[in-house]
């Protein structure tokens, strides 16, 4: 199979798969149990009246999909409508023109509301995952070049330590921690009432709030990028070729550099694919620790309220966004092993 071939049916996959996700991400918010006129807008006053115009607000009153007719000429109820004025078309049809619809909780656009909160959270566990790759993956070359030696254990024992502490326990610890020692903010993404024009001083103070956070996702994270490092990279020292390199009396940088560590990647692409697709899906447990104004937080409080239209979009990303991240980590494994093309 040419290269050509291999990126043409992943490509097709990829966009068979985001289709699929566009039709199961409308069905599977409407059969969720409860009332969205009454959940998303939860006031005891409301009348049926008034219901019944949120419904119309939001186009819950139209069909969900057009039924079919059976064999017989009588209709199934209110079944026989007309396409093009159902809930699914209309979805659809806004889809295309890159409308997501509008919150029931504050009426605003679903599309201004997450690239608020998604800007919020790339900022956050964007930087948490660039130090847990460098971090994880550093230690577990170390450990790996020195197996069986106390670097090895004592590098071991941190990276199952930091992945087994609970998110919420560790975010607690090191806000009250960074807070008492340090002076740092306890939450948010900027200090109240800081209007400054200095754009240094808005760095600095972003800058501070991040940094307990950050730090909590990077130990949670870089454990198992530590972890699967060192395992995948011991598996290839062991391989003839390192024997024969060394044999050669190449010097340890070019062994690892050279033959090595290209080997000992494909497991990594994955990992670290995997993660930056749910990246934006941000770190629910530490933005509500920390009060981080991400789109993990806003699932978190679009649940409670049942704001259905902020759940449908943030799962259409999500899901686009593992798919996406799914193909480039295909297309990286074709250029770190060639072989792969013609799987």
């Amino acid at each position: 199979m040419s290269r050509w071939q291999f990126l043409t049916r992943r490509i097709f996959w990829s966009i068979f798969t985001i289709l699929f996700v566009l039709i199961l991400n409308f069905f599977i918010f409407r059969i969720l149990p409860g009332d969205p006129a009454r959940g998303g807008v939860r006031d005891p006053r409301l009348t049926v009246e008034a219901q019944e115009a949120i419904r119309v607000r939001f186009g819950l009153d139209k069909q969900v999909i057009n039924c079919f007719q059976t064999l017989n000429p009588i209709k199934l109820g209110d079944c026989a409508v007309n396409p093009m004025d159902t809930q699914l078309f209309i979805y659809l049809r806004n889809l295309t023109q890159g409308e997501l619809g509008y919150s029931y909780h504050s009426n605003l656009p679903v599309g201004q509301i997450l690239v608020e909160r998604l800007w919020n959270t790339l900022l956050l566990i964007g930087a948490g995952q660039i130090l847990a790759i460098v971090v994880g993956m550093g230690l577990g070359i170390i450990a790996a070049w020195k197996s069986r030696t106390a670097i090895d254990y004592s590098a071991l024992l941190l990276s199952l330590l930091a992945w087994s502490l609970p998110t919420f326990w560790l975010g607690i610890i090191l806000l009250f921690w960074g807070s008492r020692e340090f002076g740092l903010p306890v939450g948010g993404r900027a200090t109240p009432g800081l209007n400054s024009t200095d754009w240094i001083d808005v760095t600095v103070d972003s800058v501070r709030h991040m940094l307990l956070p950050t730090i909590t996702y990077t130990v949670v994270v870089l454990g198992q990028y530590m972890l699967i490092m060192r395992s995948t990279l011991l598996d290839v020292l062991s391989q003839d070729y390192i024997l024969t390199a060394k044999a050669k009396g190449l010097s340890n940088v070019q062994i690892l550099r050279d033959h090595a560590l290209q080997n000992a990647m494909l497991p990594m692409v994955t990992i670290i694919a995997l993660n930056l697709g749910f990246t934006v899906a941000g770190a629910i447990q530490i933005e509500a620790v920390f009060s981080w104004p991400g789109l993990g937080g806003a699932i978190f409080e679009s649940v409670g309220r049942r704001d259905y239209p902020i759940l449908q979009g943030a799962f259409l990303l999500l899901a686009i966004s593992v798919i996406i991240a799914n193909l480039i980590a295909d297309l990286t494994y074709s250029m770190l092993d060639p072989r792969l093309e013609a799987s």
